[in-house]
């Protein structure tokens, strides 16, 4: 017989944006039920970020160990030890777990169950062994990789970012369907681990970045040696693995000694019996409202589930709307979250709010773009690393509207740029800032600045300055 509990807060899934709503709702005195039936972290500890980054910085060890002629540094030859570069993706894992643990969580007084839920009726989610009644229920089921249906590849053995990282061996000749941030990722670090590696794309190899930003990147992959494919649809598998692709009117194959397929996520909901519930859905996930509360108005969503972006940061910004809306009943609003978003190759994209295509589509003639090379940044001048730069996108009176950075540690300096999105800074607020030099940080400064020089070297200011020098 299953155990019937009441309770606050019935949380499914374990990974960002459910533990952070489990922590706060028990931290805050109510009695909550966490259900996992993975791994406690979710995606993101224990297939994705965590390991990729481990396994990225790996790589980067072994392509700096190589490219560092130009600094007068000469390595010999670079010798890779895949089980111990593997041993310390494993063991990064092992050290953050903790975190998410089942016992730190039960320590924070929530009740974990360790099996899959699902819904019974619109106030009761059942698993194995117990049925919960609750007052509020959230689904943080994250998601999975999407394996679409290419005649073949059921039957060929492939990995995804869910068994890559339990490889013994480097591979050979990777396949890498899919051209996105996974598969660039991926892709750039097993080629510099020393595997042969060919990326598959459809379209563009990270089509949805900036154009000219995905060029920086792609003209590094091919100097890695990475093989791009841009342009060409996969149309069946065979065993070998081999990938048959079409292009134009021919056909191409493509043989490896491994497939990875990153070709996108899929929300994790089809098990959770959501008709029983009232939940709506579609194909992106959970259908919710700003509140991010779902047609049944128990329940909430976030995260990946939620259908609004596949984002760690996000799903654990949603989990802070959560609490607040179904706690505290304040008015939160998951429309207007300004979300950024970062590649992890070499080197980094990092982009916020809209880029230049979108919004010349959404303002017309009413925007300013200004650009900045990262070879004219003293510090990237000072490392030998001058890749990439920065791109402003405001309207005409100056309002920001979206930036992208490639380049080096790219990441750590869009989050200025988040804050500017998030808090409505100005671009003066940002120009008085000091920054540190030499930093890259200061691309920030000077794409904000840029956005000023027109006027203050115009000929109406110098017309100004001329007069004013006499009363000065």
């Amino acid at each position: 017989m299953s155990q019937t509990i009441k309770a606050d807060i019935a949380v499914i899934g374990a990974g960002s944006g459910g533990l952070s709503v489990a922590a706060g709702a028990a931290q805050l005195g109510l009695k909550v039920v966490l259900f996992e039936k993975g791994e406690m972290g979710g995606d993101c500890l224990n297939y994705g970020c965590v390991p990729s980054k481990a396994l990225i910085a790996a790589a980067s060890a072994a392509h700096e160990a190589r490219h560092s002629g130009h600094l007068g540094i000469s390595a010999k030859a670079v010798s890779i030890d895949f089980a111990k570069v593997m041993a310390h993706v494993h063991a990064t894992i092992a050290t953050i777990a903790p975190v998410d643990s089942q016992e730190r969580f039960e320590g924070l007084g929530c009740q974990v169950v360790r099996e899959a839920a699902r819904f019974v009726d619109a106030r009761t989610v059942a698993s194995d062994s117990v049925r919960v009644e609750a007052r509020k229920f959230v689904i943080a089921t994250g998601s999975r990789a999407m394996i679409p249906p290419i005649p073949g590849l059921d039957a060929t053995p492939h990995l995804t970012n869910e068994t890559i990282f339990e490889l013994k061996s480097l591979p050979e000749r990777l396949i890498v369907l899919g051209g996105g941030p996974i598969g660039v990722e991926l892709g750039q670090a097993f080629r510099r681990l020393g595997s042969e590696v060919v990326i598959i794309e459809a379209e563009a190899i990270l089509g949805r970045e900036d154009p000219e930003a995905a060029k920086v990147v792609v003209e590094q992959l091919e100097a890695d040696g990475v093989e791009l494919m841009a342009g060409h649809k996969a149309i069946r598998v065979e065993a070998g693995p081999t990938v048959v692709l079409q292009s134009g009117d021919r056909e191409v194959r493509v043989s490896g000694s491994h497939l990875l397929v990153a070709l996108g996520r899929t929300p994790s909901i089809d098990d959770l019996n959501l008709e029983a519930a009232g939940i709506a859905r579609d194909r992106n996930g959970i259908l919710t409202d700003k509140s991010l509360l779902s047609s049944n108005r128990r329940v909430f969503a976030v995260g990946d589930a939620a259908g609004r972006g596949q984002f760690t940061h996000l799903a654990g910004t949603h989990a802070s709307l959560v609490v607040r809306r179904a706690l505290f009943a304040l008015p939160v609003n998951a429309d207007a979250v300004q979300v950024p978003r970062v590649t992890y190759c070499d080197p980094e994209v990092g982009a916020i709010g809209l880029g230049e295509a979108e919004a010349r589509k959404r303002h017309g003639a009413d925007i300013r773009v200004q650009t900045f090379d990262f070879a004219e940044n003293d510090r990237a001048q000072a490392e030998g690393d001058t890749r990439g730069f920065g791109k402003l996108i405001t309207t005409a009176r100056g309002k920001v509207l979206g930036v992208t950075l490639v380049g080096r540690h790219a990441g750590d300096h869009i989050q200025l740029w988040s804050l500017a999105l998030t808090a409505g800074l100005k671009l003066s607020q940002l120009t008085g800032m000091i920054a540190p030099y030499p930093t890259r940080g200061e691309i920030s400064k000077r794409l904000a600045s840029a956005f000023y020089t027109p006027a203050l070297f115009s000929d109406r200011t110098r017309k100004v300055v001329s007069i004013l020098k006499h009363f000065a």
